[in-house]
């Protein structure tokens, strides 16, 4: 076990540094920097002379991979930089937007569990009756809509018509998370009820559930202990990857609350072409995903005795 986790870290290493620099490259193919991207937003005039000062002391004259080279020997250093359009620090901005970042992916998770795994074990239990079709339904229709319009939808009934909730957040608080969290959830819940069904509806066909009841125990007992335990590997797969994406920031839904997570930061961040920022948003994206991509495989030995065994006779 301790191999594993140390080549799964290890091969974590050159994956940053093909990230950061494909990144690093991409946002210079752009065209167009801090400074003049500053100067067209706020529509200010300057001189040759003064936007080339400018650029030089933020080190934009230099060539591409002398300012990639110098921002991973400061990375490397511990200092993520400077932004280049507040003049703050990139590591503490990241700690500021991060409590926001958090609450709203643990509400989200938390309500797309609630949603999708009682409402695809019933669909899977009660499969082509009327209550699988109703739920195969809602499922479909959550699917066929983007976020922003059921963001808009809640907006709209919950915030301006019923006022339970803020139209915009005013902090990060349950009453001002509750809408963005509930717009991540019905997406994910719309997508992942169906795999939940699916998932569920390969194990009830098992030998061993039709061995169970020919023995007289109970089908509930079953299903709790013996297909729900099965299935959650592909639960909790699922849930991951979404658990990885709500880390990095969900920049529509953040933008159209005014949530104040990373995601809305790096949207500011691209459109500013704020380097430094954009590299750490990148940085923090690609430690999530292998972070979260090892704490499954790692689950998996725990919930699966076939992987652990597999993996023991390799």
């Amino acid at each position: 076990m301790r191999n594993y986790v140390m080549k799964r870290l290890l091969q974590l290493i050159p994956i940053l540094f093909v990230i950061t620099f494909l990144s690093f490259g991409m946002m210079r193919l752009a065209g167009s920097d801090a400074v003049l991207q500053k100067m067209e937003n706020t529509g200010m005039v300057m001189s040759q002379d003064v936007i080339e000062q400018a650029q030089k002391e933020l080190g934009l004259d230099k060539p591409f991979l002398v300012q990639y080279v110098v921002w991973l020997k400061n990375l490397l250093h511990g200092d993520m930089g400077v932004s280049y359009i507040s003049g703050e620090d990139i590591f503490d901005t990241f700690l500021a937007k991060l409590p926001a970042t958090l609450l709203l992916t643990v509400v989200s998770i938390g309500l797309t569990i609630v949603i999708s795994i009682p409402l695809g074990v019933l669909a899977a239990v009660k499969q082509n009756r009327m209550i699988d079709y109703l739920i195969r339904f809602c499922s479909f229709l959550g699917n066929s809509m983007p976020n922003f319009f059921v963001a808009l939808l809640l907006m709209l009934f919950f915030a301006i018509r019923l006022k339970w909730f803020p139209v915009i957040s005013d902090g990060v608080s349950l009453q001002s998370v509750a809408l963005p969290a509930l717009t991540l959830a019905i997406a994910m819940s719309a997508k992942y009820l169906r795999q939940v069904r699916a998932t569920v509806l390969d194990e009830l066909g098992q030998s061993y559930v039709t061995g169970a009841k020919a023995r007289g125990i109970p089908f509930s007992t079953t299903l709790v202990k013996s297909v729900l335990r099965a299935s959650l590997v592909t639960i909790l797969t699922l849930l991951t990857l979404s658990i990885g994406s709500l880390l990095g920031g969900t920049a529509i839904v953040e933008s159209i609350f005014l949530w104040d997570g990373v995601g809305k930061l790096a949207v500011d961040a691209i459109s500013m072409r704020d380097y430094p920022m954009i590299q750490a948003y990148v940085m923090w994206m690609a430690i999530i995903y292998v972070g979260v991509n090892l704490l499954t495989d790692l689950a998996y030995r725990f919930l699966d005795p076939r992987i652990r065994l597999g993996g023991m006779e390799g």
